[in-house]
């Protein structure tokens, strides 16, 4: 059905995409996200947005071990796509269904349980500090939303 979409289902299967590639893949991430948004509900104007943010995100970095923390966890539908997620989508935010914002208890990828916004740059410096005691070698990443801003 979708040409890119369907060879996705880790991180990894981008990091060898061109940006060619990835701009197709972008356009089958946006008609899935309509289609099923429509179905379930949810936050489809924030993610159609940052559909490039997060395939560059996931193609530069190595999630889960790198760190990335959305701050405004209703833009994370594209992030759960990449990550395995996207058969779940027809359950987004029904009952005992896949959430509609980051959780840790749903993937590896997830982090950090967050909602709406204001918690990824003090996130991020925990899990910096935390990083730095344990002596571990990864990158964190705040994706900072207009609340956090504020």
């Amino acid at each position: 059905m979708y040409k890119y979409l369907d060879k996705v289902n880790s991180p990894q299967d981008i990091k060898n995409m061109t940006v060619d590639e990835l701009d197709l893949l972008a356009k089958d991430i946006r008609k899935f996200l309509v289609r099923s948004v429509s179905q379930t509900g949810g936050h489809l104007a924030s993610n159609l947005g940052v559909v490039e943010l997060t395939l560059a995100l996931h193609k530069v970095f190595d999630s889960p071990k790198d760190k990335i923390v959305w701050d405004v966890g209703h833009q994370s539908y594209v992030h759960k796509i990449i990550t395995g997620r996207k058969d779940n989508f027809k359950s987004l935010r029904q009952f005992n269904g896949m959430s509609g914002f980051p959780k840790e208890s749903e993937c590896e990828h997830d982090i950090f349980d967050t909602g709406h916004s204001s918690t990824s740059i003090s996130v991020a410096q925990g899990l910096a500090c935390a990083r730095d005691i344990k002596k571990e070698e990864n990158d964190i990443i705040a994706v900072i939303g207009d609340g956090s801003i504020t």
